[in-house]
């Protein structure tokens, strides 16, 4: 697509809207741990939840290779681990690893997959269905969703760890200091009470749980797996147009702030390329399926033994 062509020859040597980004992160950070929580809690609780969130998603930015060409400036723009919850460099490593198509939904190999092997399912006690089923409906993805997510995350990078996995191993070391600035500013710096800035980092996990709700689908062709939602309201710039999931996929080295542009342009082409998995707004997601299931936890689609 001569589109991307020039959006990647035309790179400058510095993305200037990801850097106001950044610093617009930061700043809600400050306003909401300092000046917003001595005022008045959970005002301050709000929009620290709003700067964490977009810490989230400035990550993914940083990690495909913005806004800088030097990728351990790119890295460095995130060091403070903010969310608390996830290193990132195992955000890194397993994001990228997402990106290969093919594997896409595969509950074993895609590292980002919602979908349970059904044989793995059958032989889950009652309680444990349960709890899924809730997590697949999208309040108990907001709910239950981060705490269930991170039990399953640490769990397996636990393993990994046992079994002599270095690379699952120094991430998480390198996660020591990340966290501990984080912590130290809570404490020291900041007005806001430790357990407050602990859920509000939870109620950030949540809000990206609504982005990442249905990215993707079980389908026969990994062309038709990925989401496009066409929102261009406050949760679209939060999650900086990685609701237009598949444009995303498709050129993982496009700044956000040229994806809604690319899909303007292509509309037709890319609604074609995912054969049609596609929403209007985060709105018409919450009133489709804040009470009722997407799809199943067994994968729809997995071969059964």
């Amino acid at each position: 697509m001569s589109d991307t062509r020039a959006l990647r020859h035309a790179r400058p040597l510095v993305e200037w809207p990801t850097v106001a980004m950044l610093l617009l992160c930061y700043a809600l950070f400050a306003l909401g741990t300092i000046w917003a929580a001595a005022w008045f809690l959970p005002l301050g609780m709000a929009i620290t939840i709003l700067g964490i969130a977009l810490q989230s998603s400035l990550s993914h930015e940083v990690l495909h290779g913005h806004p800088f060409r030097a990728q351990w400036l790119n890295d460095l723009m995130v060091f403070p681990a903010l969310g608390l919850f996830v290193p990132y460099y195992r955000f890194r490593d397993t994001h990228l690893a997402h990106h290969d198509d093919t594997i896409l939904t595969d509950p074993y190999d895609d590292p980002e997959s919602n979908y349970l092997d059904p044989d793995i399912w059958a032989k889950l006690p009652g309680w444990h269905k349960a709890l899924l089923r809730f997590n697949n409906l999208l309040i108990g993805r907001l709910l239950i969703g981060p705490a269930l997510g991170q039990a399953a995350f640490m769990a397996a990078d636990w393993r990994a760890i046992r079994g002599g996995d270095k690379a699952v191993l120094h991430a998480w070391v390198w996660h020591v200091p990340a966290l501990a600035l984080a912590l130290w500013f809570v404490l020291a710096v900041s007005a806001m009470p430790l357990w407050a800035y602990v859920i509000s980092a939870y109620a950030a996990f949540s809000v990206l749980k609504i982005r990442t709700f249905l990215e993707h689908q079980a389908h026969e062709r990994a062309r038709g797996r990925t989401v496009i939602i066409e929102d261009h309201g406050p949760l679209a710039w939060i999650f900086l147009y990685n609701s237009l999931h598949v444009v995303h996929h498709m050129h993982p080295k496009v700044p956000w702030y040229h994806l809604p542009k690319l899909f303007e342009a292509h509309r037709e082409r890319y609604l074609a390329r995912n054969e049609a998995y596609y929403f209007r707004s985060y709105r018409e997601i919450f009133a489709k399926f804040f009470l009722r299931a997407k799809d199943p936890v067994p994968h729809p689609l997995w071969p059964k033994e």
